[in-house]
């Protein structure tokens, strides 16, 4: 398997960016996945510079109702002909972020909700060809304490992250685990896997939501040192990326050694 990010919010090789996430996926068999979308065409515009067909892929995953993951929707319906898109069936409901204005609407043009090539999952979903989907992702391990700025679907309420879904690939001997922003907490969604497969998942790619914590420098150290250890515990191999932050996967790195590192836009990891 081949994994390459399209759309990071850094880049090593010069490639233009911005705060979101859209991993092209390139398994054994020929068969292409897109996870996420980033916030616009920014994701087939970098595709075309990295040679990563968006019109052959096969499936297409949103990970959560955000725009800076499906955003890209419409362009890619555009670029794409074939491909169902599968996003939870709560992802266009309202989503609001806090600003110091005031709440901004962070969620998914509404106007695309029903297109017939929209597949609405649930809490388990399972596309065949050793994939699946899964939602309803529940614990207090290491939650990200950013989510206290999420709101949905009402103003008044903290989001509770139900449309967020998570992506598991059984690739040969090795079982990958993809995560958009991991608002349910990243070791929860790690648990859910195991206990939604059978077996811990032996590679991780996910973004863990550690910016914007908004905590004392003493205490965000602490919290970071405490999800490494716990991570650390899964024996797997973590790549991260987009909204974990650049400072805070070195403090990570620190800690987890080799076995954690970082996809920026333009990378590509083989399996």
């Amino acid at each position: 398997m081949k994994v390459t990010a399209l759309v990071e919010n850094t880049s090593e090789k010069g490639l233009p960016v911005e705060h979101g996430l859209s991993l092209y996926i390139e398994r054994n068999n020929g068969q292409k996945l897109l996870f996420d979308l980033g916030q616009g065409d920014l994701f087939a515009e970098n595709a075309k510079r990295l040679g990563c067909p968006i019109d052959t892929v096969d499936q297409c995953i949103v990970s959560h109702g955000h725009y800076d993951h499906g955003g890209g929707l419409s362009t890619f319906l555009g670029l794409n002909q074939q491909a169902n898109v599968y996003i939870h069936k709560d992802a266009f409901l309202p989503h609001y972020s806090l600003k110091d204005f005031g709440l901004k609407y962070i969620g998914l043009d509404t106007s695309l909700e029903h297109n017939e090539r929209l597949m609405a999952c649930g809490d388990h979903t399972e596309l065949g060809n050793g994939i699946c989907l899964f939602a309803n992702v529940h614990g207090n391990c290491c939650n990200p304490v950013g989510n206290k700025l999420l709101f949905g679907p009402e103003k008044t309420q903290n989001d509770a992250f139900g449309h967020e879904q998570n992506l598991v690939v059984q690739e040969g001997d090795k079982t990958i685990l993809f995560a958009g922003c991991a608002h349910t907490g990243i070791v929860n969604i790690v648990n859910k896997a195991t206990e939604t497969i059978g077996h811990a998942p032996t590679h991780i790619f996910a973004g863990m939501h550690l910016v914007k914590s908004g905590l004392p420098e003493n205490e965000e150290n602490q919290f970071i040192s405490r999800l490494a250890n716990e991570l650390v515990h899964f024996n797997c191999k973590l790549f991260t990326m987009h909204c974990t932050g650049k400072p805070q996967y070195d403090k990570l790195k620190a800690i987890m050694g080799e076995r954690i590192d970082y996809l920026s836009c333009g990378d590509s990891v083989e399996l």
